[in-house]
């Protein structure tokens, strides 16, 4: 019978660290102290230096002291007993161990996972042989969530709480696109192509800047890709949110210029000292420029490190009158906004409030006074 529970405990023993990637050492290791423990409390008055022996072949427990053997009659089993008690403890500790080290060498890269099951606002993912948070803070507003969905995550860092480790996982940093990237674009990967700034707001829009490295590579359409189809994988991967790819430039004026894009710029001033750029677009590409909610100026800005203050070429004079409106004197407080701003009245009554209020020098005071001029004129 002992010679049965010795041989199916290392079975067991052997099973669980070939089948878990575990050195057996320290899963020995950890019996051979719970024994020595038991030993200790069984025989009250063991000594300090007993050695505990297993041997590997067998299961078979020894108790040494000073070179002798002094196991006691009946003791394998006490040790086989205990042995069962402390395995599984043992054996998750030397897993988690294991797991750990492999997710240290994870961070900073993209990984697969699927969610599992919410905690309050968090998703606990299954990584695969551990688990993963989803912290409401790396989630995506406009994503939306469901059990069992397999997404890719960027692996942020271990948070370590006492004795537990916690891999934390998001959905919203940067570092998630240039993840993804890597992963979809030869040339970013083979480093034929050097990716020198994100700016993202993740679940609307991304700007990257890329460059080429390897001569003959075309940095742009590389990450593009025929007719898209390179981009847009990324794109859906990250549902829907759109990605626009600049090329990179050592000189800011070409660079924010760039990153501007699809607005065209007429003129740009560099203010280096200041780290500005005062930005002139022809009067149809301002909204173009400024973008839905001034998402485009504020994503170059990102992007750039610069920023950015943009004006329309016409510019008006305070207090006259405009050829489309020849009847009508624009009041002087307001005239004068709108010319700080770079716009015309023309321009300012086609813009949206959202579009307006991104416009450097206007404000909730100069919109009103703009809805009390249309009100007045219309009237």
């Amino acid at each position: 019978m002992t010679s049965m529970i010795r041989s199916e405990f290392m079975a067991a023993v052997n099973q669980v660290c070939s089948e878990r990637g575990i050195d057996p050492d320290s899963v020995f290791e950890t019996l051979k102290h719970a024994i020595r423990a038991a030993y200790r409390k069984d025989y009250s008055g063991a000594e300090e230096d007993i050695e505990i022996q297993i041997d590997k072949e067998n299961g078979a427990v020894t108790v040494v002291q000073e070179g002798q053997d002094i196991t006691p009659p009946g003791f394998g089993r006490i040790a086989a007993q205990t042995a069962k008690q402390v395995i599984l403890q043992g054996v998750r500790e030397a897993e988690k161990e294991a797991i750990i080290d492999e997710f240290q060498a994870r961070i900073g890269t993209v990984i697969s996972g699927m969610l599992q099951r919410r905690e309050g606002s968090d998703w606990v993912v299954d990584l695969g042989r551990t688990t993963g948070l989803l912290p409401r803070s790396g989630q995506v507003p406009t994503e939306n969530y469901r059990h069992n969905q397999r997404l890719r995550l960027y692996v942020k860092e271990i948070n370590q709480q006492s004795s537990r480790y916690q891999i934390i996982t998001s959905r919203s940093a940067s570092e998630l696109l240039t993840g993804l990237l890597e992963q979809e674009i030869p040339e970013v990967a083979s480093k034929a192509i050097e990716i020198k700034a994100v700016a993202r707001e993740p679940g609307h829009r991304s700007k990257i800047a890329v460059t080429s490295i390897q001569e003959g590579v075309d940095a742009v359409g590389s990450c593009v890709g025929q007719r898209g189809v390179r981009i847009q994988a990324i794109t859906d991967e990250l549902n829907g949110e759109r990605i626009d790819v600049i090329l990179w430039n050592s000189e800011p004026e070409k660079f924010v210029s760039a990153a501007l894009s699809p607005a065209e710029v007429s003129h740009i001033e560099i203010n280096e000292k200041e780290g500005s750029a005062l930005i002139k677009v022809p009067d149809d590409q301002v909204s173009l420029a400024i973008g839905k909610e001034g998402q485009n100026a504020r994503l170059a800005a990102k992007l750039t490190g610069y920023r950015i203050d943009i004006h329309s070429i016409a510019q008006t004079a305070p207090g006259v009158k405009l050829a489309a409106e020849q009847a009508t004197t624009i009041p002087p407080a307001l005239a004068g906004k709108l010319e700080r701003s770079g716009l015309t009245l023309a321009q300012a009554t086609k813009m949206s409030e959202e579009d307006l209020l991104a416009m450097k020098g206007i404000g909730s005071q100069t919109i009103k006074a703009l809805k009390d001029y249309r009100a007045a004129n219309e009237s």
